[in-house]
């Protein structure tokens, strides 16, 4: 198995980010915030990119941990908790980036370079030859 989700499998996870997306930004309204947040805040997990100065592995932890549902998630049930709007404004802006992200074919990125995620190369690489531990679809 080389890591990589292809065919019809690798387009249900790009859709369900899609759905995903869709639900956060119909739900968004629902918490009282501004769009104007929404947009300031919507690519701040992309400043995990910064992990990438300290080589490939510490910028694929620092980036999964920013486009995992996990952390996005917690903030949510926190935030309905704690009954901290904040946090469930920020949980729901962190879902969409990440629903967003993964509609685009943005899969969680493995040690071997940003270019590798678990949703296939992406990137010049993908045009170019593939890493070899990468199968590709026919």
């Amino acid at each position: 198995m080389s890591g990589e989700t292809t065919g019809a499998v690798r387009w249900v996870l790009r859709l369900e980010g899609l759905c995903v997306l869709i639900a956060a930004s119909l739900f968004y309204p629902k918490l009282g915030f501004s769009w104007g947040t929404f947009a300031l805040f919507f690519l701040t997990p992309d400043l995990s990119f910064l992990g990438y100065l300290a080589g490939s592995r510490v910028g694929a932890l620092s980036y999964n941990a920013a486009h995992s549902y996990i952390g996005a998630i917690a903030c949510l049930v926190a935030g309905s908790l704690l009954l901290a709007p904040v946090l469930s404004c920020a949980g729901v802006i962190w879902c969409a980036h990440i629903g967003f992200d993964r509609a685009l074919g943005y899969g969680l990125k493995y040690s071997a370079g940003f270019s590798f995620t678990h949703l296939g190369v992406i990137g010049r690489l993908a045009k170019s030859a593939p890493n070899p531990s990468f199968k590709r679809d026919a």
